[in-house]
């Protein structure tokens, strides 16, 4: 048998480059905790001794995570010391000797857990644990236009009793951010530390932004308008990274005096210069145009202002940049994966790209900057399907089967795999495809050390 010394050489360098991405991974993961943990000895300084109050969080697209923050400092500002740790991050152990518990929880997808906290649900939530010293507060977020409302936290409380711990109060349930049913988990709060709350528990202030473009990217495409549509800072420029979600304030109108605001994945990056999203215009059963994707695309005139805000997304934040990622997703889902290609820019890491839209002529969302990107390198691969289309007919899941060899490669190798797009069809294909191509163990492998990580709707 003979021995190629070239091919052994190149062999033992993916070995290392593979062991370096694994404990780059980690450190990410360990330096993400010890910020959190600074962040949360910050709450109530000279309270060491005192046991803190555990606020637990489980969150898929920011809100939750925030909401525990605001939770935690309203505790530490009542003389309660508080300390907010990710929900999938606690043992079993550390929930029996915690006392009381307060957690946020939201629901993802159709009634699922959010991805962080998958392991937690596998390991922990298989059967009823010994919880019997436990008591606990829940705030479960969710969405009413999806099916099954507050699915993981009515799941998660289910749990908990069966476990034997006792809730202090009734599980407060969020439909899409309700400012009631906030005010009355304050409420809960108030009567936990009794101390008043302060009513005006309410996010960050929306920062005023000007829209300065606005781009119809399919005219005569067979499906909905989608639009490019920029915004300019007025007053200061936020700082956010790729992955970030912006939630745009909605002009009340007569029958909806309190329409709150919609969420979007920021498609561009501070250098830029502006927020960039790409908004597809929804209608109702009566065929009037949706009050947000309505207003945004058609009502709103170039130079007009509006109030955004941009939120933390950690969840749905890329590797680092000599890790290789793969990108899927569709429609307007381009949005949310744009932002992470621009910012790989001069990195070593390759960035593949799999999209999917209805057809080729009316439907190549950014085709012109796509080849460029292509062509300049900062996409390694580029992998289109428009399921519209004579000859072809295939959807983004059907690219991932295709291309199944490659994409084992690229996992092997320490990629991470992020999809945007529709909840209902491509996520649940993409997953499908996913599970086939790497097997169930690796797929569920990837979700729980964070290589897998999905915003969808």
């Amino acid at each position: 048998m003979t021995h190629d010394p070239v091919r052994w050489f190149w062999a033992g360098l993916a070995v290392v480059l593979w062991l370096l991405v694994i404990v780059l991974v980690r450190w990410s993961q360990v330096r993400a905790r010890r910020v959190a943990a600074a962040r949360a000895a910050a709450l109530a300084p000279g309270a060491q001794d005192a046991p803190a109050l555990v606020v637990a969080f489980a969150s898929q697209t920011g809100l939750a995570e925030e909401l525990a923050w605001m939770t935690a400092r309203s505790l530490s500002d009542a003389g309660v010391p508080a300390r907010v740790a990710l929900l999938g991050d606690l043992e079993l152990a550390e929930l029996r000797v915690a006392g009381r518990l307060l957690i946020v929880a939201s629901t993802t997808g159709e009634g699922d857990a959010p991805d962080a906290v998958s392991r937690f649900v596998r390991q922990s939530m298989s059967a009823p644990a010994d919880l019997s010293g436990l008591t606990y507060g829940l705030l479960a977020l969710g969405d009413r236009t999806y099916a099954d409302f507050c699915g993981f936290g009515r799941a998660l409380d289910g749990w908990l009793q069966r476990s034997g711990a006792q809730p202090l109060f009734d599980r407060v349930e969020v439909d899409d951010g309700d400012a009631g049913a906030v005010r009355h988990w304050q409420h809960q709060l108030a009567s936990l530390t009794g101390s008043t709350v302060q009513p005006d528990w309410t996010p960050p202030a929306f920062d005023r932004w000007r829209l300065v473009e606005r781009t119809h990217l399919n005219p005569g495409s067979p499906g909905g308008e989608a639009w490019l549509m920029a915004f300019e800072p007025v007053d200061h420029a936020p700082v956010w990274v790729a992955g970030d979600i912006a939630e745009i304030g909605l002009p009340a109108v007569a029958d909806q005096p309190e329409p709150g605001s919609r969420e979007y994945s920021v498609a561009s990056l501070p250098g830029d210069g502006r927020a960039e999203f790409i908004v597809r215009l929804m209608h109702r059963p009566d065929g009037t145009t949706g009050l947000a994707s309505g207003w945004l695309t058609h009502g709103l005139a170039p130079g007009s202002e509006v109030a955004m805000r941009i939120r933390t997304n950690r969840s749905f934040h890329g590797p680092s940049p000599m890790t290789p990622l793969i990108l899927i997703g569709n429609g307007t889902g381009l949005a949310g994966l744009r932002a992470h290609w621009k910012a790989r820019a001069g990195a070593s890491g390759e960035t593949w790209l799999m999209f999917g839209e209805r057809t080729r002529a009316h439907d190549a969302f950014l085709d012109a900057e796509l080849r460029a990107a292509l062509e300049d390198g900062l996409l390694a691969r580029l992998d289109r399907t428009f399921s519209r289309d004579v000859g072809d007919g295939r959807y983004v899941q059907t690219l991932v089967t295709e291309h199944a060899d490659a994409l084992r490669a690229w996992v092997q190798r320490g990629a991470v795999i992020l999809v945007c797009g529709s909840l209902e069809g491509m996520s649940k294909g993409v997953n499908e495809a996913l599970e086939v191509a790497l097997g169930p163990d690796v797929l569920r492998g990837l979700i729980e050390t964070g290589r897998y990580r999905r915003d969808v709707y």
